[in-house]
């Protein structure tokens, strides 16, 4: 699923909770990282929870390619909207990506605590921050 076909699902659901599930499944979907991609450096501070992320390009040079995990559900589904947002985008079209944007437009920061709401912003920032290194 492409970041627009999740905004058109979750704006079209009706409450918290049928968002909080669909988020959940689309955690589900998210493949595994291998316990060897869990290095301290994939690790995102600033998030509650474990996070790891490890972005690199195409073998081309070109596209983002980012995989992510994480030690709890419901930031694998977070995760998967932000994957969602920047794979396979150009660097510099990843720069004029707001995805933390994104999540407000959804609905979806209100609902979550602040330590959440944080960790959202913490893993963008990291995104943001490695793109800036292939420039």
């Amino acid at each position: 699923m492409d970041i627009t076909q999740i905004q058109n699902r979750l704006n079209s659901l009706s409450g918290w909770q049928a968002k909080y599930r669909e988020i959940m499944m689309l955690g589900k979907k998210l493949p595994a990282l291998p316990e060897a991609l869990k290095t301290p450096d994939a690790l995102v501070q600033g998030c509650e929870s474990n996070v790891w992320l490890h972005l690199d390009l195409d073998e081309n040079q070109e596209r983002l390619v980012l995989i992510a995990d994480s030690d709890t559900r419901i930031v694998k589904g977070l995760l998967a909207i932000i994957l969602a947002t920047y794979n396979n985008l150009l660097p510099h079209e990843a720069k004029e990506v707001d995805a933390y944007e994104l999540f407000e437009e959804m609905g979806l920061i209100k609902h979550l605590s602040p330590s959440r709401g944080n960790g959202v912003k913490a893993i963008i920032e990291r995104i943001k921050a490695q793109v800036n290194a292939f420039q």
